[in-house]
């Protein structure tokens, strides 16, 4: 039997309010990214990782072509050391 994740279970019994707040968070981002991608802003890993709730180092391995949610996220180029992205909304 495969037993459902901690998150999982965590989320389930959060307060209602509490899922609410998450959802609401949750609305933002992608709101955020909604205007990154309409407005052709590039941004850098770093910035990437924090919209998506994750470590910039994860955001680099992913490759320079790859899907998150309803955006293809894509390597524009590097200025410095740092890696500038792209996203460009898909429906």
């Amino acid at each position: 039997m495969i037993e459902p994740s901690t998150n999982i279970l965590d989320e389930v019994q959060l307060p209602r309010e509490e899922r609410v707040i998450q959802l609401q968070n949750l609305i933002e981002t992608l709101r955020i990214a909604e205007e990154i991608a309409g407005k052709g802003y590039l941004i850098s890993s770093s910035e990437l990782a924090d919209l998506m709730d994750i470590n910039a180092s994860a955001v680099t391995s992913r490759g320079d072509h790859w899907s998150w949610r309803n955006w293809v996220v894509s390597r524009v180029r590097r200025e410095g050391n740092q890696i500038l992205w792209q996203l460009e909304r898909i429906d």
